[in-house]
């Protein structure tokens, strides 16, 4: 565990440094929340609630994505990082810094959207229910977390920049993230349950307000982990094939 923190400084360090890559993974959903959600459904406690759960797990997707699929890839390139594979304490150490300090940079990614519901919306959450969306945060960054861990082991750091781009607002769109619950147009209603981003706004949903998840919805994004653990692994392993071979 200690050598995991010194890993997860080590990455956090690193990104403090560069201190426009934490405020790019907040932009996007706090310009939603500025554009479209304040005007639209600001004035509706129970639509301002919701829109938020759904802005925040735009965030964690964006932050989880975007960190590990961009990220990854970069560190491949560098000439520390296969160094730091040459080390005697393995590679488990430093994966679980890695996600740590993942975890804490999809948190504060998260702080502009809730500064923004607090304050310029009537949206609404019981301190219970706080914790819980808290908990569930996560929860949905898992299988995010797998895809951008997909994505920057498997492609170089220019690559991984496009398809981090190319998936991430087909997978935000499709999930009925930029609509009401339940009132996204038919065929995004058709698609969206078979989607990881749908899975995860709807235990966003459930956390804080009273949303039943569908049951298909929680299948697939179980369906999803699964196959993006078993890619990142697959994705990892030939990664270090190649760099050892």
């Amino acid at each position: 565990m200690q050598l995991a923190l010194v890993h997860a400084r080590y990455q956090l360090l690193e990104t403090v440094r560069i201190p426009v890559a934490i405020f790019g993974s907040a932009f996007f959903p706090a310009a939603a929340m500025l554009f479209f959600v304040v005007p639209f459904a600001g004035k509706d406690p129970v639509g301002a609630t919701y829109a938020t759960a759904a802005m925040v797990t735009f965030s964690v997707m964006s932050a989880n994505i975007f960190q590990y699929g961009v990220g990854v890839a970069e560190d491949r390139d560098q000439p520390w990082n296969p160094y730091t594979r040459t080390l005697p304490a393995g590679s488990a150490p430093r994966f679980a810094g890695r996600v740590m300090a993942g975890l804490v940079l999809t948190y504060l990614s998260l702080v502009p959207v809730v500064v923004i519901a607090a304050t310029l919306t009537e949206a609404r959450i019981d301190p219970a229910s706080f914790l819980l969306a808290l908990v569930t945060v996560t929860v949905i960054s898992v299988p995010f977390t797998l895809m951008g861990l997909t994505i920057g082991y498997s492609l170089p750091s220019k690559a991984a920049i496009v398809v981090a781009q190319l998936v991430f607002f087909p997978l935000a769109f499709g999930g009925g993230l930029l609509s009401a619950p339940d009132q996204a147009p038919g065929f995004i209603e058709a698609i969206a349950p078979y989607l990881p981003t749908r899975g995860a706004v709807e235990l966003m949903w459930a956390a804080v307000g009273d949303y039943s998840v569908n049951l298909l919805s929680l299948v697939m994004l179980g369906v999803w982990v699964v196959v993006l653990a078993m890619l990142a692994g697959w994705a990892y392993r030939r990664d270090e094939g190649r760099r050892f071979s």
